[in-house]
Formats: C-alpha cells, structure tokens, sequence
C-alpha cells in the first residue's frame, strides 16, 4: 500500500507539472554545446517558451509525453517513496535517542532514488523524446521522430536491444541520488523541526506544506547541472550500436557543457526548474504525507 500510495501522489503532481516538463526540456537542450550568444534563443525564459511552443506547436503540446511522464512517476516515485516510508515506519532514519538523523535519511533517499530511477530509466528517456519533438522552427537538440511511447520503445529495442533501453541509466543516477537524497532529508529534517517547534499544529497539512516548500527550494538548487546533463545523454543522437555520438557519460556532458556554454550552461533552464520541480516536489510530497495519515489513521 505504500508502494501505490507513492506512486498515485507523484502522478497527481505530474499531472498538474508536466507542461514545465516539456518547456524545462527545450530550454535545456537550447545552444546545447554552442557559445553564448551564437546561436537563436526560442525561448527566452518559461514564460516566453510557454507562448512560443503553445503558438507554434499548439497548446496540446505543452502535455507532450505526458504518458510516459506519469508511468515513470509511478515507478520511480512508487518505489522511491515507497521504500523511503517503509524505512522510516521500520525507525531506521532515527537514532537510538529518538532524534531523526538527517545523515540516515540522505542515505535512505538516495538508494531509494537508485532503485526506482534505473528500472523506469527507458520511460524517461523515451519521455525526453517526446518531450523534445517540435516543429522544425522551433526545434532544440536532436529530434527523434517517435509516434508515442509504445511505439517509441518498440522501435529502441528493436534496433539496439536491451541495452538500447537503458543507454544513460548510469548517467541518470547521480541526477537522482543528489535529487531524492536532498528532497527526503529536507523534506523529513524540515518536518521533524517545525513539530518541535510547534508551529503548526500536529498532524496538520499545514506541516507537510511547508517542508515540502522548503524541500523543493534546495532539490532544484543541488539538482540543476545534473538533470542539465541527464537531459543531454538521454536525447543525443546514437550509432548504429546504440552509442552515443556527443556525450561519452554524465562528467563528460557536464565538462563539455561548462567548457562551451560556461558555468551558466550548467544551469540552463533553472527558472522552469525550479517551476517545474518546486511544485511537484511540493505537491507530491503533499499528495504522499496526507495519503499516508489517511490511510495509517483509518487502519488503527
């Protein structure tokens, strides 16, 4: 019941976050390996790129890939939170004094994040896919010309196998590990003192509300150059073995990034980052903490 209380609670946040999603995609994939200043911005920032892929590509396009995004979100999240609510039930994120343990807690999180984001890798990356394709006008990064998920990953498996699948799945990981460990340990240390301190009632939604506020804030900061990068390795154009022909790993798509773009190029698309991720982050952890309440309050 955790497992599927997780993952219907990041389903609910994709829902609402996905078209942040797809600008988030575009912008990070713009001037991929090109100077500042050499290459034509179609989107200038999320607000520009919201009006820009809603005129040019129609409004259904801001829901691009919106099927694989809530199948990962279901796998990933389902197994990430499941496990991490399972750990923290079982008393494994305290010490003996009773006190939360931040330290546990970062661990927990980022095995959790491992686990879920290696098997849902494939969803992803065909996710990046779709979420890239655009009319040729206002196009970014290399478009792959997959008719939907099915499809997409019928024709990857096809052509290079399994292996094909999960080509990125290891330069995905520190993305998550940085991400999940950071989102649970802020998110479980925030919770834990604002209870201290009383601020808001016990059990409140309130609570929750306000950690997963504070949780979003540092995920998308720690976050950023490597989902930049997990971007890139997941949407470059392959061999005919499945080998990818820009980007040998995850340091080499973020050495090469900062080497041409600069230290900014690490941070491209921030803004719908932090738009995208703030509210999801917020929303799913909401979603997950009242689910569980519910749920653990009727079963007493």
């Amino acid at each position: 019941m955790d497992f599927l209380m997780s993952g219907l609670a990041a389903c609910g946040a994709c829902v609402f976050t996905n078209p942040l999603e797809v600008v988030k995609t575009r912008m990070q994939l713009q001037g991929e390996l090109q100077a500042p200043g050499t290459y034509q911005r179609h989107y200038r920032n999320v607000f520009h790129a919201f009006i820009t892929i809603g005129k040019v590509d129609g409004l259904a396009a801001l829901q691009k890939g919106l099927a694989p995004a809530l199948l990962y979100q279901f796998l990933m999240n389902g197994i990430r939170l499941g496990t991490y609510g399972l750990a923290e039930a079982g008393g494994y994120l305290h010490t003996a004094e009773g006190t939360h343990s931040p330290a546990r807690s970062a661990a927990a999180g980022a095995m959790a994040g491992v686990m879920g984001a290696y098997l849902g890798s494939p969803i992803y990356m065909v996710k990046t896919h779709l979420q890239a394709q655009a009319a040729s006008e206002i196009a970014v990064g290399h478009q792959y010309k997959h008719q939907g998920m099915f499809q997409a990953l019928t024709k990857i498996g096809q052509k290079h196998g399994l292996v094909g699948l999960w080509r990125g799945a290891l330069g995905g990981l520190p993305r998550v590990i940085v991400g999940s460990s950071t989102q649970l340990c802020t998110f479980s240390s925030t919770k834990d003192l604002l209870s201290q301190w009383e601020i808001f009632p016990p059990q409140s939604w309130k609570l929750a509300l306000a950690a997963a506020m504070m949780s979003g804030i540092a995920v998308v900061l720690a976050m950023a150059p490597f989902d930049v990068a997990c971007t890139r390795l997941y949407n470059q154009p392959t061999d005919a073995q499945g080998k990818g022909l820009m980007y040998r790993g995850i340091l080499d798509a973020l050495l090469q990034t900062a080497r041409t773009e600069g230290i900014f190029g690490m941070y491209k698309g921030i803004g719908a980052s932090y738009f995208r991720l703030g509210p999801h982050t917020i929303l799913s952890l909401f979603f997950w903490d009242q689910l569980r309440s519910l749920y653990y309050t009727d079963t007493k």
